[in-house]
């Protein structure tokens, strides 16, 4: 048996799904932060490995107030996996870019593991994506944003 059961651990992920869509629609990053341990540890493969809550937020906060990522506002989860002995979930999070003007959605997924901590904190979190896949969903959201932009004048 796990530390945590089940309702508890779902509820820690729903809150996170719900702060992370919060944060991406705003841009304020310091309630998703507030998420995870001040000992936590972030793996972002492209960026690298942050610990602590606040080198986490300053990475966060700094990252995504950047061009082209500040149109990246919705982070849907495919699918997850909760693994309760663990205490982790795994998921499969689209990094969607908002609507370019042409209805299409453009999104590139990465694979997100969380590990809880209790006290719906978690204690880690780990991206893991293909830059040859998220790079093509990026410039075709360019392409398209330019297409559908409409000059001043």
């Amino acid at each position: 048996m796990g530390t945590w059961d089940r309702a508890e651990l779902q509820k820690a992920h729903d809150n996170y799904v719900a702060v992370a869509n919060e944060a991406g629609r705003s841009g304020d990053w310091r309630r998703w932060v507030e998420l995870f341990t001040e000992d936590a540890e972030y793996i972002e493969h492209l960026f690298g490995r942050f610990v602590g809550r606040e080198r986490i937020f300053e990475w966060i906060s700094t990252t995504m107030a950047q061009w082209p990522n500040t149109e990246m506002t919705m982070f849907p989860h495919d699918w997850c996996v909760c693994d309760v002995e663990r205490g982790w979930w795994i998921c499969q999070i689209e990094n969607r870019f908002n609507d370019p003007g042409d209805g299409v959605v453009y999104q590139s997924a990465n694979i997100t593991i969380l590990k809880y901590a209790g006290n719906m904190r978690f204690s880690s979190e780990e991206d893991v994506y293909n830059p040859a896949n998220f790079a093509p969903a990026v410039k075709e959201w360019m392409a398209a944003k330019k297409a559908h932009t409409v000059e001043p004048g």
